[in-house]
């Protein structure tokens, strides 16, 4: 391990080359100026946290990865978490998670403030005008790469992920107990319970908490509309596997068809606000937040999110090491993640109808599409960029 200035600290007798508070700053840097994504903000993260400073080993990296696609939630926000509880245990998890979220919270807040005040400005439409089809082309890029990724050749996969997106454009919303059932179908198929609960049960609670999560989001309530908005995303917090980016349908549906707190084009505004802004993708909840209840839902929204990440990423790390290969485990979280991927693209259809309206927009969302097929590192934020732009060009001559 390198070395610091702050010197070195003993922690559960283990040597530790860093401080709390150099982590807290690398995560507060990388929460305002990491863009690219959950694969890319992983890749940093090896990359400045094991590789260039050596304060995390390969193996915790490692565990943490796993961890983080293994449960639900946020993957580049669960892995920071567990990064932080390497070492320095529940206190540097919390204070790593708030650095890391922090940045891009502030900033969706002050663009919400910015869309309610000004939304109705012609400049302001024609930037949305272009950049929710440029959006589609966003989400249709990786729903496919997510499909290559997560699907492969198995038949069963196969199954969950297209009845998903079948049910997802038919319905245009996301059932939960969808997604629950295609991870116990895949669990039972392919790794029968019978031996899991023999060998521990020490994860029994793996699959009653997002049932848990679930019985309690649909009771009714009857205090307001901070109590909703804090159930129903602390549901959807508990649902979003490996990409932020399957957050969108389960969001669609409940904030625009079962709530009507936003009509289908601010939903695509709001997604498109997450595009543009550094951090965890799922970030949007703080937009949506926003336009809802003010700041108070903002923060009500942004918590109720990253809870269900923050508890599925600390409860589980100290037995991870020893549980965490568990089959039946990965089989319930594959069968699951089918699940997300169908419904990711049959939001791509859902959200499509909105957004490309006429032949400028469908221009932007394929040549988006073709963008990011032919060069691969390019930045989802610089292509959000240039629609603006156009859209400022373009949107006075179409209306």
């Amino acid at each position: 391990m390198g070395t610091s200035q702050d010197g070195e600290t003993n922690i559960q007798n283990k040597t530790v080359s860093y401080s709390l508070r150099q982590m807290i700053l690398y995560f507060f840097k990388l929460g305002t100026i990491g863009f690219g994504g959950p694969v890319a903000l992983t890749g940093y993260m090896y990359r400045d946290l094991v590789e260039k400073r050596g304060w995390i080993s390969e193996s915790d990296y490692k565990d943490g990865l796993a961890l983080a696609q293994l449960a639900p939630g946020p993957l580049a926000a669960q892995l920071a978490i567990y990064l932080g509880y390497v070492h320095y245990r529940i206190i540097g998890a919390t204070l790593v998670a708030i650095s890391f979220v922090a940045p891009s919270f502030l900033m969706v807040i002050a663009l919400g403030w910015a869309y309610v005040h000004f939304g109705g400005l012609t400049w302001m439409q024609a930037v949305f005008y272009a950049v929710g089809a440029s959006v589609i082309g966003i989400i249709a890029f990786s729903a496919y790469k997510l499909t290559v990724k997560t699907i492969g050749k198995d038949w069963l996969l196969w199954t969950i992920f297209l009845v998903a997106g079948l049910v997802t454009v038919l319905t245009e919303t996301e059932n939960v107990m969808l997604f629950l059932g295609a991870g116990i179908l895949y669990w039972i198929v392919k790794s029968p319970p019978k031996g899991l609960w023999r060998k521990t049960n020490k994860f029994h609670s793996f699959i009653p908490l997002p049932f848990t999560l679930f019985l309690t989001s649909v009771q009714g309530n009857e205090s307001g509309v901070l109590t909703d908005i804090f159930i129903f995303f602390l549901k959807a917090g508990a649902f979003v596997f490996g990409s932020g980016l399957a957050i969108v349908p389960f969001l669609y549906g409940g904030v625009v068809k079962e709530y009507e707190w936003l009509n289908a084009q601010q939903f695509l505004d709001a997604v498109a606000v997450a595009m543009i802004t550094p951090g965890p993708v799922v970030i949007t909840t703080g937009f949506i937040g926003y336009l809802v209840s003010g700041f108070s839902g903002a923060t009500v929204a942004a918590l109720a999110t990253f809870l269900p990440c923050y508890l599925l990423t600390i409860l589980p790390a100290p037995l991870f090491k020893k549980y965490g290969k568990v089959p039946g485990i990965n089989a319930f979280v594959n069968g699951v993640t089918a699940a997300a991927t169908g419904a990711i693209s049959g939001a791509v259809i859902v959200l499509g109808k909105r957004s490309i309206i006429d032949l400028p927009t469908a221009l932007f969302a394929i040549i988006t599409l073709g963008i990011l097929w032919k060069i691969k590192k390019v930045s989802e934020p610089i292509i959000i960029l240039a629609s603006a732009i156009i859209g400022l060009i373009i949107y006075p001559m179409t209306h």
